[in-house]
């Protein structure tokens, strides 16, 4: 989420005169540095379940929602021009697909010429939210992705050729520079970059392009207060125009923080960007929470927080 963050940081300094730093620097380090309590909030897109939560003192709250998409790095192709299902993509960062005119892989692409090439598997080097999204879906989707890998924010990457990158930032970097590779980044940095994404097979069976609609699709059926901290899953979620890979990025804050003023002064920014930032998380192609679920927000999770 770090794009979307420092844009709304830019307008509420401007607007307020009080500043935010926010670094990227993976869920798993975000959870860490919350729990040191060496920040005023963590963020993580791996939400924490209602029994850490509890046992930490903390509270958890979604505040925006994007995407996850394979992106790839093979000449003659155009973003969105080739295909992938969840099973197959499973397999190539497995590694059992590990050319790019592997014939299932052709099965979903008729017409378009695919190189025979090896595929390099780009995956996330630090603790990440972004991974454990992406795991999520691919176990939903691939019970031998399940088996061999699992879900997690850093989880054992099986393909003989693959790299690690750190951050989003990272990832994009090496599949940019690496031919025949295939990576997965937090659709912001494929806008960004101008990265070559693949179309996905959705659960209801149709070709989706993500995007802030294919994104809210999947949001749509949400029911937030279900889970412990909201955090549920949205991966694989029905409806005909969701994207499978859809996810909201979570706020961590403690119900006692040390600091009272750090801590309001916070939730002043989150309040501020719930009203005001609904136009920036659109030009990034991020979904803005509904009006309903802010307010539901404000009166269910910040009233936890002693001012």
């Amino acid at each position: 989420p770090y794009p979307i963050y420092a844009k709304w940081a830019e307008a509420y300094k401007k607007e307020t005169g009080n500043g935010l730093n926010y670094q990227s620097i993976g869920s798993s380090g975000g959870i860490r540095q919350i729990r040191a309590k060496t920040v005023t909030f963590g963020a993580t897109d791996a939400p924490m379940s209602g029994d850490d939560l509890n046992k930490d003192g903390m509270v958890q709250f979604p505040v925006i929602i994007g995407g996850t998409v394979p992106v790839l790095n093979v000449d003659g192709f155009k973003p969105g021009e080739l295909r992938v299902s969840g099973p197959v993509l499973a397999e190539m960062f497995t590694g059992a697909i590990s050319k790019w005119n592997d014939a299932k892989i052709a099965a979903l692409n008729p017409g378009k010429k695919l190189p025979d090439l090896e595929i390099t598997v780009v995956h996330r080097a630090d603790g990440s939210g972004t991974t454990f999204n992406f795991t999520d879906y691919l176990s939903t989707v691939s019970k031998d992705f399940n088996d061999k890998v699992g879900k997690g924010a850093a989880v054992k990457w099986p393909a003989a050729t693959s790299v690690g990158g750190k951050g989003n930032e990272g990832v994009a970097a090496n599949v940019t520079r690496i031919k025949g590779s295939i990576g997965y980044v937090e659709y912001a940095y494929v806008k960004k970059n101008n990265m070559i994404f693949m179309q996905m097979l959705n659960a209801d069976g149709k070709y989706v392009a993500p995007d802030d609609k294919t994104f809210a699709s999947a949001a749509a059926g949400a029911d937030w207060f279900s889970v412990p901290g909201m955090g549920i899953s949205m991966v694989n979620a029905k409806g005909a125009d969701s994207w499978p890979i859809s996810t909201a990025s979570f706020i961590l804050m403690y119900k006692e923080p040390t600091d009272k003023a750090a801590s309001g002064e916070a939730l002043k920014f989150f309040d501020w960007s719930f009203k005001n930032g609904k136009k920036m998380a659109e030009d990034l192609d991020y979904v803005a929470l509904p009006d309903k679920l802010t307010d539901q927000i404000r009166s269910r999770v910040f009233s936890q927080i002693q001012k």
